[in-house]
């Protein structure tokens, strides 16, 4: 993916009391429902669990998004296919 001149090119997690996340260097939303969300970003796939999650601001030519919800755990995957990365091990496997 070409970057656009002036794009946010570093990545940062602001994370308060589990229930709100600032992040910068957002390049895609790839997928969200109240219990996962996937996002593409400059430092690679990033996977955010938890529970009522939902995206309260998203600015995608600044590179910004801000989640809501409890926030369980924040993961990095390196995988080609970001859209199979919140997928289980059971159902990788049984393609």
């Amino acid at each position: 993916m070409e970057e656009k001149q002036g794009a946010v090119r570093s990545h940062k997690i602001e994370l308060m009391s589990r229930k709100t996340a600032g992040l910068t260097g957002v390049k895609d939303v790839v997928s969200f429902d109240a219990a996962e969300i996937l996002l593409e970003t400059v430092q690679g796939t990033l996977i955010i669990r938890g529970a009522e999650l939902h995206v309260s601001r998203l600015n995608l030519e600044k590179g910004e998004v801000d989640v809501d919800g409890r926030i369980d755990s924040l993961t990095y995957v390196d995988q080609k296919d970001p859209k199979k990365a919140g997928a289980s091990l059971l159902a990788r496997l049984f393609q």
